[in-house]
């Protein structure tokens, strides 16, 4: 901004100095043009009255070296003589001593100026008074070099009020970016002093304002979180002593409702938690895919379905945490059994690229008829609520990455989830929701 006033005050200022200097200029040399030649004419006019009295060549030279430019004057005689340095020719003095008025005339030097003096006896003396270029455009330089000097003063005067004008602008639009930024990496304590032009003013205003129903509104999300919570332990007290009712056939699905406590524990631990600014974290993707298919392995050999693991034999380090990608997965992995018939085939595929690391997802299902439709919460169709695949969108989406749906190679439908791995500040490209808000409803997915 502080560039394009600066810009802008010297194209302001710029056009406004041509065009008051440009004439000028002109009028400057006009000035000194017509100095010259009024000094001719004033040479001329003092030999009048010597030609008056006398026509002897000996006294007019006397005459022209008096006038102190015997090298510019000289005097044509009515005999054909002449006094001084001529530089006119004949057939133009011939004209002129015919005339009543002074000409001029323009050489490769200078002009000359002719002036005839009628005597009496109808004789007339022709004055010749040479002016060099020199003289046209004496103190002509000087003066253009002031008024270019006036120029640059105005132009540079010009850019500096321009430019405190934009320091004041630009202080309070860069204080409002920075506040801006801290705000959007979860620094919700930032707020900013407005100053500046009117409109700033009332976007900082504005900015204060939002800050603090941000920070009104995430309080209530965490308590609406943490209540939610805390009433699912009821129920999973329940249901744990049920299942200990049921000896060791239940061990299963007391694991399962081991990992259930552990989540809600953990949901109410981070809405209880202070908002601050996220950390980088990372976790080994080939690992948390190994765990979550051995979890589901044996429901996949209950229904009978072929499965597979890709590209988990090494270690892969995505920037996402590891209890977030568990999730994704056992969203998505609850798709591929809710979706699709028992015994249909699924591969899980981990591939490692330049600066990506792809999860693939891929079914021998009926797939999907409409992926668009898929990823918008609750218009995904048969009973689902899309919400498996908008938590997998975001964590891919809070990696610099993206999420896309298309159909697989046994022909049913592939989910790929692709991170980035090669950036140094992972910034989520949308605002993510609360944990809680995830994890407590990973299992309604799609």
């Amino acid at each position: 901004m502080r560039r394009t006033l600066a810009l802008l005050a010297v194209a302001a200022t710029s056009m406004v100095a041509l065009a008051f200097l440009i004439p000028l200029g002109l009028i400057v040399r006009e000035i000194a043009h017509g100095r010259a030649m009024a000094e001719a004419e004033r040479q001329a006019s003092a030999l009048v009255p010597v030609l008056a009295i006398t026509v002897d060549p000996a006294r007019l030279t006397h005459a022209v070296l008096s006038t102190g430019a015997r090298d510019r004057i000289a005097v044509h005689l009515p005999g054909g003589g002449s006094v001084g340095r001529v530089r006119a020719d004949a057939e133009t003095v011939a004209a002129v001593s015919r005339l009543t008025r002074a000409i001029t005339s323009e050489t490769s030097t200078g002009y000359l100026l002719l002036r005839p003096v009628a005597l009496d006896g109808d004789r007339t003396v022709v004055i010749e008074i040479f002016v060099p270029s020199s003289d046209l455009s004496r103190g002509v330089a000087t003066s253009w070099a002031v008024l270019t000097g006036v120029a640059t003063v105005l132009v540079v005067g010009s850019v500096l009020v321009g430019d405190r004008l934009g320091v004041r602008v630009v202080r309070s639009a860069r204080r409002l970016g920075r506040a801006a930024s801290a705000l959007g990496a979860g620094d919700l304590s930032v707020r900013i002093e407005p100053e500046g032009p009117p409109e700033l003013v009332a976007a900082g205003e504005a900015f204060n304002t939002m800050a603090d129903r941000v920070v009104q509104l995430l309080a209530a999300e965490r308590e609406m979180a943490a209540d939610l919570s805390h009433r699912l332990r009821t129920p999973l007290t329940a249901l744990r002593l049920s299942l200990d009712h049921l000896g060791p056939e239940a061990e299963q699905s007391r694991r399962s409702l081991s990992r259930l406590e552990s989540e809600v524990d953990e949901i109410i631990a981070a809405a209880r938690r202070p908002s601050r600014a996220p950390k980088f974290v990372y976790c080994d993707a080939a690992q948390v895919l190994r765990e979550r298919l051995t979890f589901w392995s044996a429901l996949a050999e209950d229904q009978q379905r072929p499965w597979e693991l890709i590209g988990a034999s090494t270690p892969i380090r995505v920037p996402v945490a590891a209890g977030e990608l568990n999730a994704v997965v056992d969203a998505l992995l609850g798709n591929v059994f809710r979706h699709t018939p028992e015994g249909t085939a699924f591969t899980v595929t981990l591939h490692q690229g330049s600066g990506t690391v792809g999860m693939l997802i891929a079914d021998a299902g009926p797939g999907i008829s409409d992926p668009e439709t898929a990823l918008r919460r609750g218009a995904s169709g048969s009973g689902s609520t899309g919400l498996g695949l908008d938590i997998a969108r975001q964590l891919a989406e809070s990696s610099g990455g993206a999420m896309r749906i298309d159909a697989s190679s046994l022909g049913g439908a592939r989910v790929q989830l692709w991170f980035r791995t090669d950036q140094r500040d992972p910034t989520p490209r949308a605002t993510r929701r609360l944990v809680g808000n995830r994890w407590s409803r990973k299992k309604a997915t799609r």
